[in-house]
């Protein structure tokens, strides 16, 4: 996605940053079913990972909320994307297979029930391992793979059950000839089966009910180069059973409502050891083992009023109530945005609210202490305006500010943000002994987007923004976030001059992300990397720009279609800087670069 919300900037991740917050803070629901993670490799109390899990094929709508979202959302401080899948074909089997240098796939559709039905499977099956190869990357096996379906069933006109199914597995494993601080292995099995009752309500109104069951396992063996010792064991078992219940009912012609509720209860399990190690500032860190199962039960419930006194003005106000057991946490979350329209081409928008999120259990389970954090929040407020250009082409100007409160803190490690250590260190939560909830952060920016629809074989999206997110560490000194691109800007597009051809791009441009330069004297003596105290996030990597290329041919037959395409990645081959590491093989700083040039070669079948 090339919104100017998300600073998409690592090839090697499929992490949302959305307006500076961290990969934590972000929401996934597919059929009002929430999915843990949406991504491959996912990073255990995130949303990040490497590699998408959804497949593209499935997707019929999306709708993706950075900021000042409905209260019928919860538990998340920064967005929420809210995906639905498509039903399949209701008249006919059609099967579709494709091979490219990424993998094998499937997809097969069809009617159910005498057509009052239909279904909607796909099986895909990568060779990332081959093209690793293919690039040099010696010492790596990634392999990776799922199975997705969607089963529809209509009981009657005005209600339809529907049964999802996502189901992911993945595996790496890294050698200690790379030189980084640990190699191994990492093992991940994620399952999201779920039913959902939608209801029709005549004319008036709806409701979607679903009950689901979601589970991630967890098992990774991380060793220490150099010493072979034992650095990370995880053998965690997080699963979760959740009901959902929204509904939309129209009053009369100028009011609305939308409440529902939500209850999961997550059932966890963690056997793991951290080992005692050095923190990134150098200093000592015992070691940590977690042997503990947690059972909780969470409710969440919401309403919204949304008001049309006339044409040109529509009100919505919610109020959201959550708890948890664990903690006993409760809040209450007021939520209210605007729409004016000015004329037939221009609106104006506004949105405030206050948001919170419960912290990663994998974090709250490292002490019991922990359960007596505070939970993160956020403020948020937006203004936008909006403007029809023509009748294919709107333009999109926003401006915020998030203002964070009740963030942990390490005080053994006072300059630093815990919150976002997941990207340099490992891409987990390391232990810590002590926790303090007063960390404060924001995130400030104004976005602009220019966004044509297909209309005479061209389409496009250009997209900018200039933003600051900052974070006040235990020490009160205020500094930058990882996050912290500064400015970005999108450029994608494709021309489709008949439906057998189309030619399409993306480019980017975006500041260079902030980094903590290594103390090389400190590091030396211990072989690892440790950080300058004095220059936490003082730095910066050069800026990133890349270019992506794709056309697609295709032949049509009577009954049949084929689809070649070439897809090259980063077309005029920019070294990006993905990291800084310290290589413990030769005991000195080093660079993880991202993707060179990359082709890729793709067959799709569809009859």
């Amino acid at each position: 996605m090339g919104l100017p919300s998300l600073a998409k900037v690592n090839d090697q991740s499929n992490s949302l940053i959305v307006r500076g917050g961290s990969p934590v803070e972000n929401g996934f629901f597919v059929d009002n079913i929430e999915v843990p993670n949406i991504n491959h490799f996912p990073a255990q109390g995130s949303s990040g990972g490497p590699i998408g899990l959804l497949n593209v094929d499935f997707i019929q709508d999306v709708n993706f909320y950075t900021g000042g979202f409905s209260s019928k959302y919860g538990e998340k401080l920064s967005s929420v994307l809210d995906v639905t899948f498509r039903e399949g074909n209701r008249e006919e089997i059609d099967v579709q297979a494709e091979l490219s240098f990424a993998g094998v796939g499937a997809v097969a559709e069809g009617p159910l029930f005498s057509k009052n039905g239909s279904w909607l499977i796909s099986a895909r099956r990568s060779y990332v391992d081959l093209l690793l190869d293919a690039v040099g990357a010696k010492g790596v096996a990634v392999r990776y793979g799922d199975y997705q379906g969607k089963f529809v069933y209509d009981l009657n006109p005005d209600n339809t059950m529907t049964l999802l199914a996502i189901s992911g597995y993945d595996h790496s494993d890294a050698d200690k000839d790379h030189g980084e601080i640990i190699y191994g292995s990492n093992n991940v099995r994620e399952n999201t089966v779920g039913l959902n009752w939608r209801s029709l309500w005549g004319k008036g109104g709806y409701s979607n009910t679903s009950l689901a069951y979601t589970s991630t396992e967890y098992r990774d063996d991380f060793f220490e180069t150099g010493t072979d010792m034992y650095f990370i064991r995880n053998r965690s078992l997080e699963r979760t059973v959740s009901l959902r219940n929204v509904n939309y009912a129209r009053l009369n012609e100028t009011q609305r409502v939308e409440f529902g509720v939500a209850a999961k209860h997550p059932f966890h399990t963690y056997d793991n050891y951290l080992a005692a190690t050095s923190d990134a500032l150098g200093g000592a860190v015992p070691s940590l083992s977690i042997n503990r199962n947690i059972s909780a039960n969470s409710i969440g419930a919401f309403v919204s009023f949304i008001w049309s006194p006339f044409a040109e003005l529509t009100a919505t106000t919610g109020l959201r109530f959550d708890y948890f057991s664990y903690n006993k946490n409760s809040h209450i979350s007021p939520r209210i945005s605007l729409l004016y329209k000015i004329d037939e081409q221009t609106s104006v928008t506004g949105s405030s609210g206050i948001f919170y999120q419960t912290l990663p259990l994998n974090i709250l389970a490292q002490n019991a202490g922990n359960k007596k954090l505070r939970d993160p929040v956020a403020y948020h407020y937006v203004l936008g305006v909006k403007r029809l250009l023509t009748e294919n082409t709107r333009l999109t100007l926003e401006v915020y500010d998030k203002e964070y409160d009740n963030f942990p803190h390490d005080p053994s490690s006072p300059p630093l943000f815990i919150i976002d250590e997941l990207l340099y260190r490992y891409g987990t939560f390391l232990n810590h002994n002590t926790l303090i909830d007063n960390g404060r952060a924001y995130a400030r920016g104004i976005e602009l987007m220019i966004q044509k629809k297909l209309a005479q074989d061209v389409y496009g999206l250009l997209s900018g923004s200039y933003f600051r997110t900052r974070y006040r560490g235990f020490d009160d000194v205020w500094r930058d976030r990882v996050f912290d691109n500064r400015f970005m800007v999108s450029v994608e597009g494709g021309y489709k001059p008949n439906d057998e051809w189309e030619f399409s791009m993306r480019w980017i441009y975006a500041g260079g992300p902030p980094y903590t330069p290594f103390d090389v004297a400190a590091s030396k003596l211990q072989n690892a990397g440790v950080f300058d105290p004095s220059r936490i996030n003082g730095a910066r990597q050069a800026d990133y720009h890349s270019l992506n290329m794709r056309f697609d041919k295709r032949f049509h037959f009577a009954h049949s279609n084929f689809i070649f395409y070439l897809s090259i990645w980063n077309l005029y081959n920019q070294q990006n800087v993905a990291s800084y590491y310290w290589n413990k093989n030769k005991n000195e700083e080093d660079t993880l670069y991202q993707w060179g040039t990359l082709p890729v070669i793709g067959l799709e079948y569809d009859f």
